[in-house]
């Protein structure tokens, strides 16, 4: 199966929008995120929706021509190689002086349009997002960069990848480590459901400076 369709929607899409499961030994479906594991595979739209869907319809069966095991929270085991993957990049990212840490960091690296996103913890403080989520505004109103902030990992998590202890807030930089960092957190997000508040806040944000400029 050599054709990137998903087998729920029948629907070809780029390899990144998808994942790739192959069949184990075992007879079991395994996810396989780096795309790289032998044997013939299959693909499903990547969010935790539709696997589950694939799961719950017998899909992988139809896809393989074969009897295969589904894991009971394959979904669930996505996830966590998804957030793996986030995590581990993101220290890397971390050593090569691609992150800072601590909310006056973050936003300063906001305002400089050299953050390229920003990571609150779960536990954020509403008053400590809100301080941030301003200077992305002023950064889009001022003609920067749109910079997207993510909750995706508990306190707890972030300490542990960036070597820090209580981090909340951190913002990986336009670098080439950052960019790595990017693409797995966008992956991750996608696969929980997106940020569509934060994509239409800053897009509110555009269309005020464009209807402004229209009146001028």
């Amino acid at each position: 199966m050599n054709d990137r369709t998903c087998i729920v929607t029948r629907r070809q899409a780029e390899a990144d929008e998808l994942i790739r499961f192959v069949v184990g030994p075992d007879s079991a479906v395994v996810p396989d995120i780096k795309r790289n594991l032998p044997g013939r595979g299959c693909w499903v739209t990547a969010d935790r929706l539709h696997i589950e869907k694939a799961a719950a319809k017998n899909l992988f069966a139809r896809a393989f021509k074969a009897q295969v095991t589904v894991p009971a929270d394959l979904g669930g085991m996505v996830d966590a190689l998804l957030s793996r993957s986030a995590l581990g990049m993101l220290g890397l990212a971390r050593k090569a002086g691609a992150v800072v840490l601590g909310a006056a960091k973050v936003e300063g690296a906001v305002r400089d349009g050299q953050a390229l996103l920003v990571l609150h913890a779960t536990e954020a403080s509403d008053d400590g997002v809100r301080k941030i989520s301003q200077a992305r505004r002023a950064t889009v109103h001022l003609g920067g960069p749109a910079i997207l902030a993510y909750k995706l990992f508990p306190e707890a998590e972030l300490s542990l990848a960036l070597g820090g202890t209580n981090v909340i807030h951190a913002a990986v930089l336009a670098q080439d480590a950052g960019q790595a960092v990017e693409k797995r957190v966008v992956a991750l997000d996608r696969y929980r459901g997106g940020t569509p508040n934060d994509l239409a806040m800053l897009a509110a944000v555009a269309d005020e400076d464009d209807a402004a400029e229209d009146m001028e």
